[in-house]
């Protein structure tokens, strides 16, 4: 391979690693920043006040046009398994 040709292939993976990098990084650093609505989100789940609401949704007691993404069992499980998932990975502490 002649020289030309190895920088310009080098050229174009640097062209995809740096954004990449810096795309996760900004990443983690919005998950940091989310934490503290992690934690309500959680004991809001835990909590008889969400059953309360759930049950509420369930019987057509909320209004049509309300968002309530935050009712959806699986939606909210699911997200805060994920995060425990990531918890695992990034270290939080620095």
């Amino acid at each position: 391979m002649d020289r030309i040709k190895r920088i310009e292939e080098m050229e174009k993976a640097l062209d995809v690693c740096e954004p990449a990098v810096k795309n996760l990084l900004d990443a983690i650093e919005d998950f940091k920043a989310a934490q503290p609505y992690f934690e309500r989100l959680g004991e809001y789940y835990g909590s008889p006040a969400w059953r309360g609401d759930y049950e509420a949704d369930e019987n057509g007691e909320l209004p049509r046009g309300l968002k309530r993404g935050v009712l959806s069992q699986d939606t909210l499980y699911d997200l805060l398994e994920q995060r425990g998932e990531l918890l695992t990975i990034i270290d939080l502490k620095t």
